[in-house]
């Protein structure tokens, strides 16, 4: 290397002053970082339901993309008081049909086939519920909140995006 060239590089940052301007990135990131958690902290609750959510993960499990739900996807129909939730998911051969209403879940799974099917609720116990030969499921109760199902059909697992009930 030139000595030109030395002198060059001794200009860009004179006396380490790009050594100084991340020390004082970093100190007031962390300024930063403590000042939200005081002055708008994270809800215990949340902080409970990200953990569980990451705890809950598949790392073989593929990812049902939402391709249909009757909140954005449909017109209202007239004289329907509180209509059924609709919605449809989708993680390459797999499709998922869900109706979300007052009386609860109901569900298929196709290609048609038993299955088991995990209704996740963040901190709440999830309920598990089994799919039909032909590919069925039902649950009494109606998810509160954020939800996403698990399936495995065979030996493949899928994970629906958490959706609010």
């Amino acid at each position: 290397m030139s000595a030109a060239h030395e002198d060059d590089d001794e200009g860009l940052f004179p006396c380490g002053a790009a050594d100084d301007d991340l020390l004082a990135d970093g100190l007031l990131e962390e300024e930063l970082r403590q000042a939200a958690a005081i002055l708008d902290p994270v809800p215990a609750a949340l902080r409970t339901i990200a953990v569980e959510s990451y705890a809950l993960r598949d790392l073989d499990a593929r990812l049902a993309e939402l391709t249909f739900d009757s909140l954005v996807d449909s017109l209202p129909v007239r004289g329907e008081e509180a209509p059924p939730r609709m919605l449809t998911f989708q993680a390459g051969a797999v499709t998922v049909d869900v109706e979300v209403g007052a009386e609860g879940l109901i569900g298929q799974v196709l290609p048609p086939g038993p299955a088991e099917v995990e209704v996740l609720a963040g901190p709440r116990p999830s309920a598990r519920l089994t799919a039909d030969d032909l590919g069925r499921f039902s649950g009494g109760t109606p998810p509160a909140g954020p939800f996403a199902l698990r399936l495995r059909t065979g030996g493949e697992v899928v994970v629906t995006e958490w959706l609010r009930a």
